[in-house]
Parts: structure tokens; sequence; C-alpha cells
């Protein structure tokens, strides 16, 4: 059963205010001291309603292989998110970024207000739109990866799909395991960063 929107949380409300002056009782202070509630509620729910719509969100670590083909296999609960086709080009840390059209739409506007004659920002800028490839998932939930892709994050046998919140990342297991690993200084670095940004 499908949850009832603001709107007719509201009108549920005003019939019982009516109900409760008809025959009146006490009790309709209480009901319009908390419409208001009720309706805030009700707009907290349809934003929920709105991001499981939208499925902007990525999260979760999942653990596949990559075939001899160079497919990959996208994890179940991606695949609506990302649609039937999407963007994959090069990442940072050595792994590959995958962006719905949508959020590709973004990242893109942002790159474009880099300043042409800033030599770091030509160089960003060719290294996301140079690599940048469309994929299709086929029936399988599988995509094909070109060459240069898998070869600029390593990606073998087994690698690791994450979700970051806007995007996916495709990971070389063992790159993955030793960026996480504590002896790397991760921990403390992530620490120090969390702090700079006041998260």
């Amino acid at each position: 059963m499908k949850k009832s929107s603001a709107s007719t949380k509201k009108v549920e409300v005003l019939f019982l205010l009516r109900f409760f002056r008809k025959k009146r009782v006490k009790g309709s202070f209480f009901l319009r001291k908390n419409l208001h509630c009720v309706e805030e509620s009700g707009n907290i729910w349809n934003k929920v309603e709105d991001r499981k719509e939208t499925g902007s969100m990525f999260i979760g670590e999942y653990t596949h292989s990559i075939d001899e083909k160079g497919r990959i296999i996208i994890p179940v609960k991606f695949r609506a998110p990302l649609g039937e086709s999407f963007i994959a080009t090069k990442g940072l840390d050595g792994c590959l970024f995958l962006f719905p059209y949508k959020e590709w739409d973004a990242f893109e506007a942002k790159l474009k207000t880099l300043q042409l004659g800033s030599k770091k920002a030509r160089a960003v800028s060719r290294a996301f739109f140079g690599s940048a490839t469309e994929c299709q998932v086929d029936k399988q939930g599988r995509i094909m990866l070109p060459k240069p892709l898998r070869e600029y994050a390593n990606l073998d046998k087994d690698i690791c799909v994450i979700g970051v919140s806007e995007r996916v990342e495709v990971w070389d297991m063992q790159t993955w395991k030793d960026y996480n690993d504590p002896e790397a200084g991760y921990a403390s670095v992530l620490e120090d960063n969390i702090e700079e940004m006041d998260i």
C-alpha cells in the first residue's frame, strides 16, 4: 500500500477537525496544533520518495570479477540509478568513475568552469574527457570497459565496485585493499581530511 501524500494527510486532518467541531469534542485544538507537524512529516516523506525515485545516491561495496572480454557486472542495486547507459572515465587514486548522465552533466559543468589558460586545468579536462566513454548494460547486467580504462585502473581479475554518493567507483581488488591498509596511513589521512572539511 502506498503512503498517502502530505496533501492527503492534510485533508484527513481537516476532516477530523470539522468532525470534532460538530461533535463539540475537545480535541480540535490538539489537531490544529499538530496539523503543521503532519504537513512537515509529509514533506519529509515526499523528499525521501523523491530520493528513491531519482536514485542518485550510491552506497555499498561489492566484489566481482572481470572476464576475459573485459566485462564487469554492475551490482543490482546500482543498475536502476545508473540507467541502461552511462559514462565511465578515469577516476582518482587509481580507480574508475561511473556517472549517471545527470551526474556527468553536473561534473562536466564543473570542469567547464576551469580556466583554459591554466596548464593544470587543461590536464584535468583532458584526463576526464579524453578517457570518457559511454557504457551500455547488457541483459546480464554487464558492461564492456575499454582496454585503456582497464589498464589505467589495473583491472585484471578481482575487482571491487563501491558506491560514493553521486557516482560509482571501480577498483582493482588489491589496489582497494592497499588503499585501505591501516599501515598505508589511510585512516589518519581520512581523519585529517574530515577535520579540515569540518564534517
